[in-house]
């Protein structure tokens, strides 16, 4: 099992950490080589090594996680009212147009919050609880698909140049034409 990249488990994912944990323990108790559990269990030599020290030091409980390295800044009533503030859209909190980025979701964190955030950290909170980047459709809200398909039909061919038929070339430079 591969981690995340840049740690930010939820529960599910810190407690399948600490399952490939106890299945390192007992293959230590198997007597099973680094090398062996790393390849098994998909994880680093370095972190059965770790693992293997701390379990000789203090035994089964020394390898179990120590939990988050920090609090949560949100609480999940304070995420359920972002998420909904969100699905509110950027107008109704001030900005010009209708897209979310991670530097104005930042802001409306400090706005409603008082909890300060990095780019990276709110992008981070956004994956974790299941956002994901979109790129929004470029169509305007006033777009009339009926009237755009007449213009299709009746304006564009009578606009539309003719094309050039095409007749035999040359790759001369010194042809007079080219020039």
């Amino acid at each position: 099992m591969r981690y995340a990249q840049g740690g930010g488990l939820t529960d599910v994912g810190r407690a399948a950490r600490e399952r490939v944990r106890s299945q390192a323990v007992t293959r230590f108790q198997g007597g099973q080589k680094n090398r062996e559990i790393a390849a098994t269990l998909r994880v680093s030599e370095r972190s059965v090594e770790r693992w293997r020290g701390q379990w000789r030091e203090r035994g089964e409980a020394g390898v179990l996680s120590k939990g988050s390295p920090g609090r949560p800044r949100l609480s999940e009533a304070q995420i359920a009212r972002l998420e909904r503030e969100l699905e509110r859209g950027p107008l109704v909190h001030g900005w010009a147009d209708q897209r979310w980025t991670l530097a104005r979701i930042k802001t409306l964190i400090g706005r409603l919050f008082h909890v300060s955030y990095t780019v990276e950290g709110t992008w981070l909170l956004l994956k974790r609880h299941g956002w994901s980047w979109q790129q929004p459709a470029r169509r305007a809200i006033e777009r009339d698909d009926a009237a755009v398909e007449v213009w299709k039909k009746e304006t564009w061919p009578r606009v539309r140049a003719p094309r050039r038929h095409v007749t035999a070339g040359s790759s001369s430079r010194t042809k007079p034409g080219s020039r």
